[in-house]
């Protein structure tokens, strides 16, 4: 009995159906089979067109197109998301507007499904019917390897069961195998049993190797095939035609096996290689996208403080996502986790964004109203012409200012420019009288230097008549009436008019009163709050009118007939005399204020 090569175990060839890597991977393959330079409308008018011609539809397309869709539905989306959040809204209260082309799609996509399910249940059907058409011809060819009758008219229904075998195409997948192996064995069983002439043998056997041998010359040129997916689909088909070829000569059947079995490994391995090196890039494209997730999930958020720290984060997050989308697919069971992981990262950071610009609006608006406060005061302030008590003020009024955050842009100029108007306004008035106010001090510095120079030449002359006396009394009148001098001469002056008075009352024998009521005149000036002194000295004379008044009563209680008694009494008339000479001299004081007040 001769051995056909068919007879050999199918596992080492790919059974129909089932290729080495997963359907599901292959249909991933996007990018080798299709452009994705597509329009939402290319999309439905494409699946129309499939929609119309379902018994043609490729599953890997009618899944690709539906990604594509939604990848472009997704990316609008994304756009508008974006847009709303820039704008200023908050990305909890983002609502996506409807797409008048997604109702389309649905409605295509579920037509596309209901047809292909009606087909699908067809071909189960198909495949059931075919299973038993090939069982009862595997009843008929076991009855022909039986029958030893004619074997020409044997042999004649023998080839025209395995035409019908072979036009009966596809069988459950289970089956497949099961059915092939008993195929084989009574094919072989036949061709051992019957008794053909060698004629008739070789010219079958020659047959067969020619078709053999161009399916291995078909299969080898697959190694070329740029498409790798592509050519395992081709090899797949080469493999149910070798199967439906009867055998070779004996001795070649090993070698003819041998040669599609050599062509078929190298298209395999190509196959596994192309999804080995798929599923490489896959992961390194999650672990480039993990990366990613973890750099916007670890933003330290207490750490930014201002608009320009959020604002630079922005740019680093834009920058993250479109990194994101030049990278490629991860896993198929990680992709959809991972870019959730991403999103949720990123909405994370915007909740968080437009929160703190809610809480700097608010306090934005409590910053206007602190700075409008502000403004009014300075524009109380800047018709002042108390130059420097005014001037103090205005200056703590801008280091308040600094102190005040940030308002809305809208009115951060106006609003400065109100405040620093006023303070401008005012400095620039300050400015003009202190410099018409220089020009005067050194003019009154030069009347002082003069009054200084004619004291000294009386305290020269050494007279001490009371000429000198009323010609003394005039100077420091005069002096006195004279205003500010210049505030680095102030002291040189005091010290000289005063070291020159203290010698002429010395050799005029002028009482120390007098000398304190000079010294009191000279150094009154214009613009200090002579009002606040006149007050304390009022209060002053009130006291001693007071004090004299106690001392007064108290020497009605006295009896002047006892030594301690008149002891006691001339005491307390001295201190009155001495708080009357006291209280005379706070009226002159007062006297001189009023003095003052009235040239003022």
């Amino acid at each position: 009995m001769e051995v056909n090569e068919t007879t050999r175990p199918l596992t080492e060839v790919p059974a129909e159906n089932t290729p080495e890597t997963p359907v599901s991977t292959v249909e991933n393959d996007e990018k080798t089979l299709y452009s994705p330079k597509q329009t939402q409308e290319e999309v439905i008018e494409r699946l129309t067109e499939i929609n119309n011609n379902t018994c043609d539809a490729d599953k890997q397309e009618i899944d690709y197109l539906k990604q594509t869709f939604y990848k472009l539905h997704k990316s609008e989306q994304d756009t508008a998301r974006k847009n709303f959040i820039e704008q200023g809204g908050n990305p909890e209260d983002f609502t996506p507007a409807p797409d008048p082309l997604e109702a389309k799609f649905k409605e295509i996509m579920s037509s596309i499904k209901e047809k292909r399910s009606a087909m699908a249940a067809e071909q189960e059907q198909e495949k059931e019917e075919n299973l038993q058409k090939k069982l009862e011809i595997l009843e008929k060819m076991k009855a022909l390897t039986e029958n030893t009758e004619d074997t020409g008219k044997i042999y004649n229904e023998f080839k025209q069961l395995q035409q019908k075998w072979n036009e009966i195409k596809q069988i459950p997948v289970g089956k497949i195998n099961e059915l092939w192996k008993t195929y084989q064995l009574y094919t072989e069983k036949f061709y051992d049993m019957v008794k053909l002439n060698n004629e008739f043998r070789e010219y079958d056997f020659k047959k067969n190797l020619e078709q053999k041998t161009y399916l291995c010359e078909a299969a080898e040129k697959l190694a070329e095939e740029p498409d790798v997916v592509s050519a395992f689909h081709q090899l797949q088909k080469l493999h149910q035609e070798f199967r439906s070829i009867g055998p070779v000569a004996k001795e070649l059947r090993e070698s003819i096996w041998a040669r599609f079995k050599a062509a078929s490994s190298a298209v395999n391995r190509r196959h596994q290689q192309h999804f080995e090196a798929l599923k490489e890039k896959e992961q390194n494209n999650l672990d480039q996208k993990t990366v990613i997730c973890e750099i916007v999930e670890s933003m330290e958020y207490d750490t930014f403080k201002t608009f320009a720290d959020w604002e630079d984060k922005t740019q680093e997050i834009l920058a993250l996502q479109a990194k994101w989308k030049t990278i490629g697919y991860a896993p198929q069971k990680m992709n959809v986790k991972i870019f959730e992981r991403f999103r949720a990262a990123c909405d994370e950071f915007f909740k968080r964004k437009a929160a703190f610009f809610k809480s700097v609006k608010e306090s934005m608006v409590e910053n206007l109203e602190k700075k409008k406060a502000l403004c009014e005061k300075a524009e109380a302030l800047k018709d002042s012409t108390d130059w420097k008590e005014t001037a103090e003020i205005l200056t703590k009024l801008q280091k308040e200012w600094k102190n005040i955050g940030p308002v809305a842009k809208k009115h951060s100029d106006a609003v400065w420019k109100r405040f620093i108007g006023a303070c401008d306004y005012f400095f620039a008035q300050k400015n003009k009288a202190t410099s018409s106010q220089r020009s005067v001090e050194f003019e009154n510095m030069a009347k002082k230097e003069e009054i200084i120079k004619q004291l000294a030449a009386l305290g020269a002359s050494g007279t001490t008549d009371e000429t000198t006396s009323e010609q003394t009394r005039a100077l420091m009148k005069e002096w006195n009436s004279i205003g500010h001098v210049p505030f680095k001469e102030k002291d040189r002056l005091y010290n000289e008019f005063h070291g020159l008075i203290d010698k002429l009352f010395d050799k005029l024998n002028i009482s120390a009163s007098e000398k304190k009521l000079s010294n009191f005149k000279s150094g009154l000036n214009k613009g200090d709050n002579l009002y606040r002194d006149r007050e304390k000295l009022v209060r002053t004379y009130e006291g001693l009118k007071n004090d004299i008044q106690t001392y007064e009563n108290n020497l009605g209680f006295l009896s002047s007939a006892s030594k301690k008694g008149n002891t006691l009494v001339t005491e307390i008339t001295r201190k009155i005399e001495r708080l009357k000479g006291e209280m005379e001299l706070v009226l002159k004081k007062i006297q001189a204020i009023d003095e003052k007040l009235n040239e003022e």
